[in-house]
């Protein structure tokens, strides 16, 4: 089992790879503002660092708000202010509290939606840090050993372990449809699929729009999440999302743009954008980004698949565990300060994903289900093509290729090419 999971810092709370982040904004900022789907584990993660707290899902904190928002501001520091969307006009005021008192770890802030007035991209600069929290990795819930650290692989390390023979192909179908929700850790996996499924049926009926405050039908939503779990992990463009929700009378393209928009708002989906680099060779860049959600589970559930269906239907399983590795490596590179992208180019070379650090480092990833030397080494094929289209500027900021795999051990190939399980990787 990973520190991650093993090391409680205060009941039901398990340590979390974004809690670093958090940390440092304290010690820079006044206030924190922690986003991110809801039942994360946004309110956990800030509970752990707060010395007083009020509820904005409360009505008669909501009221407080109202009446006296000095007073919901008063307590010790940091304080939490959960849900802080509910009462959007705290924003300016804690900004305001922040140039008062200019101490850092005045405030945390938590919410599942962005207000609808986007009031927070035009203010807070100085005062207000933005930390994003995604469900748990695989490390964080201790079932990946953290022996091919993404940190390890950008300084340009090794990693060769023999594979964990208890974790085979089922535990990753399984972990595909469980999820990272940190509630779901306590349940068997029956209940924990159950759950996903009426979680992913609040968001259809009851998140969309009281979070976004769009008006919506929610059958179309229905449909429309449906179809982007259907294109899970490809580049589907909003065009074939409203074909499938075509029920005899297609939605307009604007209806499309504004419920993607609301399941953006409310962090159900992340769309992983395509990688802007250099070639030196004449192959035009596709820009279209990949669909995923915040979460492979909750694809699982708009398909209604259980482990042992996703077992049968190798198709869906290898989409599906493509989004859990670009969910995982999402989560390892927000420690390296990087972004997942993905590769792609009218020559029909693909690459699933490129972890880009800020500095320009970046590692080349392709996932794939079949862990077989055969797989493994067309997989590997496609990331030493890559390298060779790019410029040598490019070329010289490369820190590793490597090959996730469901299971099996991690290795090096002698053409430099490092081989992992996602059950080895973390931050």
């Amino acid at each position: 089992m990973s520190e991650a999971s093993a090391t409680l810092t205060m009941p039901g709370y398990l340590p979390r790879i974004a809690g670093r982040e958090i940390q440092s904004a304290l010690r820079r900022r006044g206030a924190v503002l922690i986003e991110g789907v809801r039942g994360c584990g946004k309110t956990w993660m800030a509970r752990n660092f707060s010395r007083s707290e009020v509820r904005l899902d409360d009505e008669a904190a909501l009221l407080l708000a109202s009446s006296d928002p000095a007073e919901v501001l008063r307590g010790p520091v940091p304080r939490l202010l959960d849900e802080w969307q509910n009462a959007p006009h705290l924003w300016n005021r804690v900004r305001r509290e922040c140039d008062d008192r200019p101490e850092p770890g005045q405030f945390l802030l938590t919410g599942s939606a962005t207000p609808h007035d986007d009031l927070t991209r035009h203010t807070g600069t100085g005062r207000i840090s933005r930390v994003l929290l995604r469900p748990m990795s695989l490390w964080e819930t201790g079932q990946s050993t953290g022996a091919a650290s993404l940190k390890k692989l950008f300084d340009g390390g090794t990693v060769s372990s023999l594979p964990n023979e208890a974790l085979g192909l089922r535990a990753i179908a399984s972990a595909i449809c469980v999820g990272g929700w940190p509630q779901n850790l306590r349940h068997s996996e029956e209940d924990a699929v159950l759950s996903v499924g009426d979680f992913a049926n609040e968001i259809i009926r009851v998140d969309i729009p009281s979070a976004s405050g769009v008006r919506h039908s929610p059958v179309m939503v229905q449909r429309l999440m449906a179809s982007i779990a259907h294109n899970v992990a490809t580049e589907a463009k909003a065009t074939k999302l409203a074909s499938d929700m075509d029920t005899g009378h297609p939605p307009a393209r604007n209806t499309v743009a504004a419920y993607l928009d609301a399941l953006r708002r409310i962090y159900v989906i992340e769309d992983q954008p395509a990688w802007a680099v250099s070639l030196q060779s004449k192959s035009t860049l596709r820009k279209e980004a990949k669909r995923h959600f915040a979460d492979p589970s909750l694809a699982a559930a708009m398909l209604g698949a259980t482990p042992e269906r996703l077992l049968c239907d190798p198709a869906a399983l290898g989409c599906l565990f493509e989004s859990l590795a670009v969910r995982d490596l999402r989560i390892y590179g927000q420690a390296e300060r990087a972004k997942v992208f993905h590769y792609r180019d009218n020559t029909g070379l693909e690459v699933d994903a490129v972890i880009e650090r800020d500095d320009g480092a970046w590692i080349a990833a392709e996932v794939k289900l079949n862990p077989s030397p055969k797989a493994v080494d067309k997989a590997a094929k496609s990331l030493l093509r890559l390298t060779a289209k790019t410029t040598r500027h490019r070329s010289s900021s490369l820190a590793c290729l490597l090959v996730i795999t469901p299971t099996g051990p991690a290795y090096r190939r002698p053409d430099g090419v490092q081989v992992a399980p996602i059950t080895a990787l973390g931050p």
